[in-house]
């Protein structure tokens, strides 16, 4: 009977540290939740995808260069027409010349 009052007593013991920890822990949990804060470590924004189109294959570009369409470098802000550079930049995407220029684009200075 003395070995389990021992064992009653510790398993008490850890219920109210357990108990105590969560008490003193869960206001704190509730405001970082609240507020959209973690204590996990911060992790990058995933990089945006609008723009980057997948790598066009040489039968796309040509079909799409048949219909007069221009490839744009989003992140330059200029549009090829034809050239080293047409459907090959690593973020761009086919549109018309007239939406290119509505869209604030520049020609490429040299094709």
């Amino acid at each position: 009977m003395d070995r389990s009052r021992k064992e009653l007593s510790l398993w008490l013991a850890v219920f109210c540290i357990v108990a105590l920890m969560f008490a003193v822990l869960a206001p704190t949990l509730a405001t970082a939740q609240a507020t959209g804060a973690s204590s996990a470590p911060a992790t990058p924004p995933a990089k945006s995808t609008a723009g980057k189109a997948a790598a066009p294959s040489a039968a796309d570009i040509a079909a799409v260069k048949t219909a007069g369409k221009v490839w744009v470098n989003t992140s330059s802000g200029v549009y090829h027409k034809s050239g080293r550079w047409y459907g090959k930049t690593k973020e761009g995407k086919f549109m018309t010349e007239a939406d290119a220029k509505a869209a604030g684009y520049k020609a490429a200075a040299k094709e």
